[in-house]
């Protein structure tokens, strides 16, 4: 037995560990039902830190910010209407802090025919410009879903440059049943995503809280969507491996 008279110093003692913060049912869930707007407040608030700058590149009637206070962010806002062409943005490369990306993602929208083509709510100007018709090549040169997966892609490579390195990417897309095959639209557009060094950070599905009708129903082989997911997606900086990336708040800029 070890006594001071040894003049060895008594072992220190280990402090408990305490686990910290709180208990609360007040969390940002995974799945919501509701609209955009009540959803895409909360996404933020979890993802970007206040203050960032924030380009919305397909704006629209910015159904997205309705409920998002106006000076808590530094948005820019833009889309077809301002001459804005998601696949080609006027920032500088790593300008952004964030980025916002919900194109038309039905192929119906993107028809070459004028009279097959679908969609004249808030996604008709979008399906005008972004269209395989009217003398223009579609988006990627791809047709029916697959000019929908190229209209992503081609965005989120432009978002890729234009994001600082840790930036965060928010893209709004459903899946479809496209010519009787089902295309799991966010699952192809986190793997395209991932081969362009970017980590899924978060996955949203948002539901609609009534259900659709059907005209002209003759037999159902698919389950009807009812449901749309926001993914969150990090730019993982040159030559990092997104394998082994780890969630990161934004640093601060210098």
């Amino acid at each position: 037995m070890t006594t001071p008279e040894d003049g060895l110093a008594p072992p220190p003692v280990r402090r408990k560990r305490v686990q910290g913060g709180a208990a609360t049912a007040d969390v940002v869930l995974s799945a919501h039902a509701g609209g955009n707007a009540e959803l895409f407040p909360r996404i933020l608030a979890l993802h970007v830190p206040d203050g960032a700058t924030i380009a919305d590149v397909t704006y629209g009637q910015g159904v997205f910010w309705r409920q998002v206070p106006p000076d808590r962010y530094r948005l820019l806002a833009s889309d077809l209407s301002t001459g804005t062409d998601c696949r080609a943005l006027p920032h500088a490369d790593g300008a952004i802090d964030a980025l916002v990306l919900d194109p038309p993602y039905m192929e119906g929208l993107l028809r070459p025919k004028a009279e097959t083509r679908g969609g004249q709510g808030s996604h008709a100007a979008l399906r005008t410009f972004y269209d395989a018709g009217g003398g223009r090549e579609g988006p990627g040169g791809g047709r029916w879903h697959q000019a929908v997966l190229d209209l992503y892609l081609d965005a989120a490579r432009e978002a890729r440059r234009v994001l600082r390195d840790h930036g965060i990417l928010i893209v709004k897309c459903q899946d479809e049943v496209s010519a009787n095959r089902q295309e799991l639209t966010h699952v192809q557009i986190v793997t395209g995503l991932a081969a362009m060094g970017f980590y899924a950070r978060d996955l949203f599905v948002l539901m609609r809280p009534n259900r659709p009708g059907i005209a002209r129903l003759l037999r159902q082989v698919h389950a009807r969507k009812n449901h749309s997911y926001f993914l969150v997606f990090q730019k993982v900086p040159e030559g990092g491996e997104v394998a082994r990336y780890r969630t990161r708040d934004l640093p601060q800029r210098g």
